[in-house]
């Protein structure tokens, strides 16, 4: 197996399920101390004993993104026990209407602290992960953000999630690719299509026919946070299966 994260050190937020899950596994396996971020904290943990329980490292970190004081802790853990913080990977979010269990996520008549909860978690967390590492990262001359946006920051959907995940995979993306592009460090977006981590996402078209598998978008993110990525930077990956093609996506 390759080891390409050997003794590297990564921050993955909502990584107690999902594809934050996933990417924690596949990382470890490849030599990464994986500080696990979550605010689930039952079954984070159970993944993280889970992960070392298979020879990973893994560091399970309770932290409500929403809150920049418990940013710091989890990058001040870090930097404490490993010295640096080589990869930040911001999977934490989701739309907002569906996480809060709405039947009816209409934009005008979405409750203000749902709307609240999506821009706090989805656009404000990746920047205030980026605000605590940067400067780590600049002053060790290396270090990797990805920010994981969505396909509809490129199609439109709702409007909240639409507009959070535009302005993380795009905006702010490139703004800290400038900041840390003299310094070695490196920040890329992934917009991830349709993804079978719940059922409904089987429905959604694509021009290929199908959802991705989970693995599929962790490859890409994995590959973005490797030496084999060294001249990327500012980029912006849509992995959609074709589903910004159709005009009816």
């Amino acid at each position: 197996m390759d080891m390409r994260f050997q003794d590297r050190t990564a921050i993955i937020t909502g990584a107690a399920s999902g594809m934050g899950l996933l990417t924690s596994q596949e990382m470890a396996k490849e030599g990464a101390v994986v500080y696990m971020v979550d605010i689930n904290e039952a079954p984070l943990h159970e993944s993280a004993q889970a992960i070392c329980s298979h020879g990973g490292r893994a560091v399970p970190c309770v932290c409500d993104v929403r809150e920049y004081e418990q940013i710091r802790a989890v990058v001040g853990q870090c930097m404490g026990e490993q010295g640096r913080v080589d990869i930040v990977i911001n999977f934490a979010g989701g739309c907002a209407a569906r996480v809060w269990g709405l039947e009816d996520g209409s934009f005008t008549r979405l409750p203000l602290e749902v709307l609240d909860w999506g821009i706090q978690v989805n656009f404000r967390a990746p920047m205030l992960f980026a605000r605590a590492v940067m400067e780590h990262m600049i002053n060790q001359k290396r270090g990797v953000i990805i920010n994981i946006g969505s396909i509809d920051g490129v199609t439109g959907g709702a409007v909240d999630y639409s507009a959070e995940k535009s302005g993380i995979s795009e905006g702010m993306t490139k703004a800290l690719a400038r900041i840390g592009a003299p310094y070695g460090v490196r920040c890329c977006s992934v917009s991830p299509g349709p993804v079978l981590t719940r059922p409904a996402m089987s429905r959604m078209k694509t021009a290929l026919g199908r959802a991705a598998e989970p693995i599929e978008i962790v490859k890409l993110v994995m590959y973005l946070c490797s030496d084999d990525a060294a001249f990327i930077t500012g980029a912006h990956y849509l992995i959609d299966g074709g589903r910004a093609l159709l005009n009816n996506a």
